[in-house]
Formats: structure tokens, sequence, C-alpha cells
């Protein structure tokens, strides 16, 4: 799932893959809210699942996020 989601970010902000890491933010990144939303959307429709991002998740960088996944796919 890291390798997606670090892949998916390195074609929508024309960043290498090589330069991202688990550890990377998202605000490292610049990218916001509705860049999250969009991001979120996309993985959604492409895994064909809803992942239920509402709430106080504490998903920071590329690592929480693929994390989070992987939990929701088990």
């Amino acid at each position: 799932m890291y390798e997606r989601i670090r892949n998916y970010l390195s074609g929508q902000l024309d960043i290498p893959a090589e330069e991202m890491s688990r550890e990377t933010t998202f605000e490292s990144l610049h990218l916001d809210s509705l860049d999250m939303v969009e991001m979120v959307m996309d993985l959604e429709e492409e895994l064909g699942i809803d992942l239920g991002m509402e709430g106080d998740l504490q998903i920071e960088t590329i690592g929480d996020l693929a994390d989070f996944i992987e939990e929701k796919l088990e």
C-alpha cells in the first residue's frame, strides 16, 4: 500500500517517488485538506472500499495512511 500511495503522490505532485519515504509528511509535500480529500477519494475508487476517514484521525505521513488503509483492508 505504501508503494501505491507513494506512486500516486509522485504522479500527482511531479516529485520522484524515491524522494519520499514512509516518514514523509503530507505537510512537507504541501498538501492541503482539499488535496487530501481528493487523494482519499481516488484511493477509495481504486480499491473499491470506503475508508471512512471522518473524525480525528492522526494521519500525518505516507506511512500513517498506508497503515490505516491496510488495517481497513483486513
